[in-house]
């Protein structure tokens, strides 16, 4: 399957596989349905966009077990429970376990729909954030270990001189390594070097101690 987003679909309903199937549809998203929790996690999902419609009472293992089953895996896709007789702490569980909605059925066709269009919006915000985590790791794995140091430091807030005191290095040395250090990681200006850092996790406390 490739594409546009995708709504998988899991209920041991047929009527509502297939009610929900063209309804996902009409609204211009991919439906795959599936009578099983089993069937669905031996679906080869692909890399685009999607979101989970679950029921939550289901034949063997259900829509919260499956739901912890996913976390445990690191499967982070965005989940819609549905249920015919949920419970208050049924859906405080399932929300505080990451669900973006419970719904009870029969659920409001729109209200389902905007839980969806919600759903996606979140898969797609979370795979930009992973892209962009991934290129920082990208481009901090080019950097020396001194660069790194240097790096910490200059996050800290230290110095040129302060730096090479800490360091037992010269400022000049300082200042060939923080230039190095912005061109390999593509920013123009202090201000670009330290949001980078922190979105990378260097703290102050970071500043690891002079290498020998």
């Amino acid at each position: 399957m490739n594409g546009g987003p995708t709504v998988f679909i899991v209920d041991d309903d047929p009527s509502v596989l297939t009610s929900l199937g063209r309804l996902v549809r009409s609204a211009g998203y991919r439906a795959a349905t599936f009578g099983s929790a089993q069937a669905f996690l031996g679906h080869a999902c692909d890399d685009a966009p999607a979101c989970l419609v679950l029921d939550v009472h289901l034949p063997e293992l259900g829509g919260l077990e499956l739901q912890q089953s996913l976390s445990a895996v690191g499967n982070r896709l965005p989940i819609i429970f549905l249920t015919g007789y949920g419970d208050i702490p049924m859906s405080v569980r399932a929300i505080k376990a990451g669900a973006v909605d419970f719904l009870t059925k029969p659920c409001d066709e729109q209200d389902l729909l905007a839980a969806i269009g919600q759903a996606i919006a979140n898969d797609l915000d979370a795979r930009q954030a992973r892209a962009e985590t991934a290129r920082i790791q990208c481009l901090f794995a080019t950097l020396t270990p001194r660069e790194r140091q240097v790096l910490a430091l200059v996050a800290a807030g230290r110095l040129n001189k302060q730096i090479a005191a800490e360091l037992g290095t010269c400022e000049q040395t300082v200042k060939v390594h923080r230039s190095r250090v912005m061109y390999k990681l593509r920013v123009k200006s202090l201000a670009e070097l330290v949001r980078l850092a922190e979105k990378a996790g260097i703290f102050p406390a970071a500043a690891a101690k002079p290498l020998d």
